[in-house]
């Protein structure tokens, strides 16, 4: 039997304890030789509607408690899984709450909505496409993030209808393919998918055939700065023309 040795990078990712997705989209795109490992994350009601003011409440919650259980593996990377969290909030307090993670676990931190901007940049485009699951609300504070960082949304999509912290994961594969289809623009340059707990990842290939254009997913872009930050090898398990860049 071969074994892997787990010696090349740990991965800590804080996820919120609703999230279905996340977790299993990061051990499908993990480097062979690194391990993954998940602290949950409270600070919403699972109840209510996750609007923007519950997504911003998440975001300005205390994770010094969820910082110190996943500083335990001593990871060389803590991921924050909720694009949503700070993309309501702006980039700067994005920046500082990656900041704020690296020092209370001594690790690089990579946020999800700050890692989308990172990948959109990668890929040279200023033109995108939009969807999620979102609210209407987060969808414009999305938009006015993704624009502060140089990214104009020439078209955007959603779900048309009001999704609960279990409806956002819950979207298959195919609802996904068919909300970046109506994301799609003669002049969007690329698709950007944001929400962690969305199936995207899965979905990734058959967009970009479908259409011909790169696509960016929170997940996707998570990973790519990560492997992009440690130096990891692209792999059969990522997917998607942002990795061709590494």
């Amino acid at each position: 039997m071969t074994f892997e040795t787990r010696t090349r990078a740990k991965i800590g990712v804080l996820v919120p304890f609703t999230n279905t997705n996340l977790e299993p989209d990061m051990m499908l795109m993990r480097c062979p030789d690194t391990t993954v490992h998940f602290q949950r994350m409270g600070g919403y009601d699972v109840d209510e509607i996750p609007g923007s003011d519950q997504m911003a409440g998440l975001g300005a919650s205390d994770i010094s408690h969820d910082l110190r259980m996943i500083s335990g593996v001593r990871p060389d990377v803590v991921l924050y899984g909720c694009t949503s969290a700070t993309l309501t909030h702006g980039p700067s307090f994005d920046a500082q709450l990656a900041e704020d993670i690296k020092a209370g676990s001594g690790a690089l931190s990579l946020t999800a909505a700050g890692s989308l901007v990172a990948a959109i940049q990668a890929l040279g485009v200023s033109k995108i496409g939009f969807s999620s699951p979102y609210l209407g609300e987060i969808n414009v504070q999305a938009m006015e993030f993704l624009a502060q960082n140089g990214t104009q949304t020439v078209k955007c999509a959603d779900v048309g209808r009001e999704l609960g912290n279990y409806g956002q994961g819950e979207l298959t594969p195919d609802e996904v393919f068919d909300l970046a289809c109506e994301a799609n623009h003669p002049d969007a340059q690329a698709i950007v998918l944001s929400c962690t707990d969305m199936r995207s990842v899965e979905a990734v290939a058959r967009i970009e055939a479908a259409l011909d254009k790169p696509v960016v997913t929170s997940n996707q872009a998570m990973m790519f700065a990560l492997m992009r930050a440690l130096d990891l090898p692209r792999h059969a398990g990522v997917p998607g023309r942002l990795f061709d860049l590494l």
